[in-house]
């Protein structure tokens, strides 16, 4: 039963982070110019491109370890040890929950982007969206897998790093 009590948690979770992502960036989108919209689409994709490398790392990373340095006493690695244990919720979290918001909002941007662009460039529109589309997929997916790969070879310190800042932000 608790398992399905974190399906029902994360319809909700996504749901309520879709509304706060989408409004804000779509708030932020119509109010200013389309240098600042590609800016925040960057931002957007670079938020699930390092969420997706947090999941991987705690997916791959080795509880020992931080047993070791909460010996230590170093600062975030009991933080750590609780990522670990919980990994496949955690990853859940990051890769599907962030990762897909992050990845449906990007494209949203980008559909706005395209049509301020067609407005502007004397270009038909379906070659705009096509340029902008491909660039899009091409940060996400290309900057997913760099990161994955850097995820998988330094888990145990990116998982000290998010350790850390659950330590200082206490949650």
């Amino acid at each position: 039963m608790k398992k399905n009590n974190w399906i029902y948690k994360v319809f909700l979770l996504t749901f309520i982070l879709s509304l706060l992502f989408s409004g804000i960036s779509n708030f932020i989108a119509v109010k200013f110019n389309n240098l600042i919209l590609l800016l925040i689409t960057i931002l957007v994709i670079l938020i699930g491109i390092i969420f997706d490398m947090i999941g991987v790392a705690v997916l791959t990373s080795k509880e020992a370890n931080f047993h070791a340095m909460a010996s230590k006493k170093i600062k975030g690695a009991k933080e750590a040890i609780g990522l670990i244990k919980n990994s496949a919720t955690i990853a859940s979290f990051c890769n599907d929950v962030i990762g897909d918001i992050c990845g449906i909002v990007s494209g949203s941007l980008s559909a706005v982007l395209t049509l301020s662009l067609a407005g502007i460039i004397n270009l038909n529109s379906t070659l705009i969206a096509m340029i902008v589309t491909a660039l899009t997929s091409t940060i996400t997916v290309g900057g997913k897998a760099i990161m994955k790969r850097v995820a998988m070879q330094k888990s145990d310190t990116i998982v000290l790093i998010v350790g850390k800042i659950k330590h200082i932000l206490h949650f």
